[in-house]
């Protein structure tokens, strides 16, 4: 059961080369299990005991299941789509002395730049292009090996091994062919349209190789994006096999996490506020039963942890020590949306199903950075709990975390989705 699952994740991550690919490959499983598509630019009717999704710009989703009228509450689960990577710019070939083109990119996300070089890349992403009525928005994936950020070689740069500093102007620009090569007719190919249509671009590069299992006992998994695709896969997954007939259970995948979450589609947008608003004005619900909704939920915000790294194990907290292998990681800090009473309400709902859970703090001289739990909190006040999985090498192209980590997490957020919690102050009563 667990080779299958971790081979499903797999597909999922190789479905998903950007956070518009995500959308698609979510928005898929979701009609595939009989959900409704909805517009925001259209009225919304919802039927009980129906399931619904909704999308905006292109790289977020957001399903949801309607089960009555008067539903208690809000269930609600939310990772990110987007993973650090290299985005193309406009007019992106680079030609060097007519022999060879290169692509002109820019750095999405915060990563370790060198650790992109010498591996197979490829690119995908969105193109808009002219229509007879104005434009369209289409997917491209030029799914074959096709750029390598080629390396200088020690003979050419002998300090490499002594922390030479890589400019992402000028080291990390990959090459993409010869010196007629070009990316947009390739990319416009793939996509069945012309390249003389295409008004503007949304590419991304991506690492090409596939998931892998590995280790003594075959304990660990290393893939492209696991964080925050572990994290996704395991929310829709878990959302699409969980009942609560009490509760509007919620899963969002955001875009634009890796960049702040500030765009309008993002965890720092009014998108999820305004879905819960149709939700509860399709229900019939006046101001102050919306805001019971909300107060009597709970949002799992779910980006992965890191975990203690075995050549570097001073670089974790001396006393809150996380593993991979080892259950679902409940993530504090001063910058994250988790309190006490939450983590509990958490951990308990985990006691009950059975699943091992960790707790993670930052070494005090190494914080981290924020969640989008907290930045979605500012426009939804709702209880909130960050989570993750323990993971090493978060932001490199090629991630390790624990095979059975994956179970743990599904199996914890679905717990989550079918309780029924009763709030009354700072105690909670877990149905």
């Amino acid at each position: 059961m667990t080779d299958q699952l971790t081979n499903r994740l797999f597909d999922f991550i190789q479905s998903s080369p950007t956070a518009l690919h995500t959308v698609q490959t979510v928005r898929a499983m979701l009609l595939q299990a009989g959900f409704t598509e909805l517009f925001e630019t259209e009225p919304w009717q919802l039927t009980p005991g129906r399931g619904y999704f909704t999308t905006r710009g292109g790289g977020s989703v957001i399903a949801l299941r309607y089960p009555k009228a008067d539903f208690r509450a809000f269930s609600i689960v939310a990772p990110h789509g987007d993973s650090p990577a290299f985005k193309v710019k406009g007019s992106p070939e680079m030609k060097v002395e007519d022999r060879y083109a290169k692509l002109n990119t820019e750095v999405y996300g915060g990563m370790a730049l060198h650790l992109w070089l010498d591996r197979p890349l490829s690119v995908a992403g969105r193109l808009a292009v002219r229509t007879e009525e104005g434009i369209r928005s289409v997917l491209t994936d030029i799914s074959r090996d096709l750029l390598v950020i080629p390396s200088l070689a020690i003979h050419m740069n002998r300090e490499a091994n002594q922390g030479a500093k890589t400019d992402p102007q000028k080291d990390t620009l990959p090459l993409l062919g010869g010196g007629e090569a070009d990316l947009l007719s390739l990319a416009a190919e793939r996509a069945g349209v012309k390249k003389e249509d295409i008004l503007s671009h949304d590419l991304y590069l991506y690492h090409r190789a596939r998931g892998t299992v590995y280790g003594a006992d075959q304990e660990f998994i290393a893939a492209p994006k696991l964080d925050d695709l572990e994290c996704a896969f395991s929310a829709v997954t878990a959302f699409l096999q969980s009942e609560n007939p009490e509760n509007s259970t919620v899963c969002a995948i955001f875009d634009n996490e890796e960049t702040g979450s500030m765009t309008r589609h993002a965890a720092g947008s009014t998108f999820l506020g305004d879905v819960l608003d149709r939700i509860c004005a399709a229900a019939g619900k006046d101001a102050a039963e919306r805001q019971r909704a909300i107060q009597s939920g709970m949002l799992l915000s779910a980006d992965n942890a890191h975990a203690v790294h075995p050549n570097y194990p001073e670089k974790a907290d001396p006393t809150s020590r996380c593993y991979m292998n080892q259950g679902v990681v409940v993530k504090h800090s001063t910058r994250y949306a988790t309190d006490a009473v939450t983590a509990a309400v958490f951990r308990r709902i985990c006691e009950k199903a059975g699943v091992p859970t960790q707790d993670f703090y930052n070494h005090s001289s190494n914080p981290g950075g924020g969640t989008l739990g907290l930045i979605s909190g500012s426009h939804v006040s709702i209880p909130t709990v960050d989570i993750g999985l323990a993971q090493l090498s978060m932001h490199s192209p090629y991630e390790t975390a624990g095979k059975e980590d994956l179970s743990h997490m599904m199996n914890a957020m679905t717990a989550f989705y079918n309780s029924v919690l009763s709030w009354k102050g700072n105690s909670c009563h877990i149905g």
